[in-house]
């Protein structure tokens, strides 16, 4: 993928000179898996969980199946660099190239105005945290998978790899290896963190290789609202955003998961995100993508107990030289439980998006409820959305919706609209944001309002 052949406006395509205290030689290898892990001071079970994970990435084919990867080069890629000596808890305190990096973006803007807690990465670490006390107070634990590893040794391992084995797949085995970084929160029994908590994920440096890990868990009768961002500067070169995301919805919580990724399109975005949800939990993920060249994500919910609910809520916009392959799974594995699938897909000037879906329903979920919707939008004649649905229904007492549309952006709509002197650019950005609005309507005001300005950037000039 060449910078050279994205030809496109992209407001976070900066890239700032590129600093650092340590990074590692290309290539992935046990030398490259031990050095990460010693640098970090990790205990032994984590160096051998992540050995036993890099030869599992080693044995595993690529898939064959969604976006072509057949350019990936394992061997051409950085997977560990670390910009800073330890992390700052004082904005003033960090280096000034990743300071000016995240004043553009907007970190301090947003953490002034609407976040109980922020943090953000820059390449392979977490370099900057910040909490409210109000939250500390409360036992929320919203720090990185680095501190908590070193802080909470406990609670990680009890957790760590079990809602997403390293041998899941072959991107879940190469983040397991090779992660850094990522956010860890821990929400005690009956607490409601009422402001969102906000992570910030920034690729600085070319042939770059990130792979956060996140682990949540929400402990009975709790709510936690978790938001994150992605962007990344446009090179010549590739790089790979490998996460993996895991979730743990208990008795009675609810747990709100908020992705607004807009990678530049030199970005291969292969993400693992999957969450286990038990009696009377909710699980809701809210996924936008706008950006990268590749996008391969399917947040998952393992619905594990009665009256248990999940839902995702997905748009996927691709332009030129995009594919968007995304979707969700939802596993009912408990009578009662309940899943919703909308999923939304607009593509442009040739730009390719699909749908790729699981429900499964096992013998035990009866009286289950499934509803899925998928509705694609093509701009042009150049563009092309794909649906690839999976139903496994193994009982009969469940009510099973699934419906799909594939419509073109419509004419008599833009002639009304150009007829009441509204200029065809921005009417077409009216329709678009129209038909993600069932989506855009359950995201934060503030965020809703920079993801209908995103497609709108992305649609101008673009389009006619």
């Amino acid at each position: 993928m060449k910078a050279q052949d994205l030809n496109f406006d992209y407001k976070y395509g900066f890239s700032m000179p590129e600093s650092h205290v340590y990074k590692a030689k290309k290539g992935l290898d046990e030398n490259v898996v031990k050095k990460i892990s010693k640098l970090k001071k990790e205990p032994l079970w984590m160096t051998e969980f992540r050995l036993k994970a890099y030869r599992a990435f080693k044995n595993r084919p690529m898939p064959t199946w969604g976006a072509d990867l057949s350019k990936i080069d394992f061997d051409d890629i950085f997977y560990y660099i670390r910009p800073t000596e330890g992390q700052k808890n004082s904005w003033e305190d960090l280096p000034k190239e990743i300071k000016e990096t995240y004043d553009k973006i907007g970190v301090p803007e947003a953490e002034k105005k609407f976040l109980a807690g922020v943090s953000a990465q820059y390449e392979s670490e977490v370099v900057y945290e910040s909490i409210q006390k109000e939250l500390e107070e409360l036992g929320v634990i919203f720090c990185d998978m680095d501190t908590a590893l070193r802080k909470h040794p406990e609670i990680v391992r009890k957790y760590f790899g079990t809602i997403i084995p390293p041998m899941d797949n072959k991107f879940a085995s190469l983040n397991s290896a090779a992660w850094s970084g990522g956010s860890f929160v821990y929400v005690p029994k009956g607490v409601k963190v009422n402001l969102p908590l906000q992570a910030y994920f920034r690729i600085n440096a070319q042939n770059f290789g990130q792979f956060e890990r996140t682990l949540i868990i929400a402990e009975e009768g709790s709510f936690v609202h978790y938001i994150e961002g992605c962007t990344a500067p446009i090179y010549t070169t590739s790089s790979i955003h490998a996460a993996v995301v895991e979730i743990v919805v208990k008795k009675g919580a609810r747990v709100r998961y908020t992705t607004v990724q807009n990678w530049s399109r030199n970005v291969y975005n292969l993400v693992t995100k999957r969450t286990r949800v038990e009696e009377d939990g909710v699980m809701e993920w809210v996924d936008c993508n706008l950006g990268s060249g590749v996008t391969m994500k399917y947040p998952s919910c393992y619905l594990v107990g009665p009256r248990a609910r999940g839902e995702v809520l997905s748009i996927a916009y691709a332009g030129p030289g995009q594919h968007q392959d995304a979707g969700a799974k939802m596993i009912h594995l408990a009578s009662d439980t309940t899943s919703r699938i909308i999923s939304k897909s607009i593509s442009r000037d040739g730009g390719r998006t699909s749908y790729r879906g699981l429900v499964q329903v096992s013998p035990k979920a009866t009286n289950s409820k499934v509803y899925v919707s998928c509705d694609a939008l093509l701009i042009d004649e150049k563009s092309r959305s794909d649906t690839y649905p999976e139903m496994k229904i193994k009982q009969k007492q469940v009510d099973v919706q699934h419906e799909a549309t594939v419509e073109k952006l419509g004419e008599e709509k833009l002639f009304y609209l150009s007829s009441r002197g509204i200029p065809k650019v921005e009417a077409e950005g009216l329709l678009v944001n129209g038909f993600i609005d069932p989506i855009t309507k359950e995201i934060p005001l503030e965020y809703s309002i920079e993801l209908n300005r995103l497609i709108n950037l992305e649609m101008a000039g673009s389009v006619g």
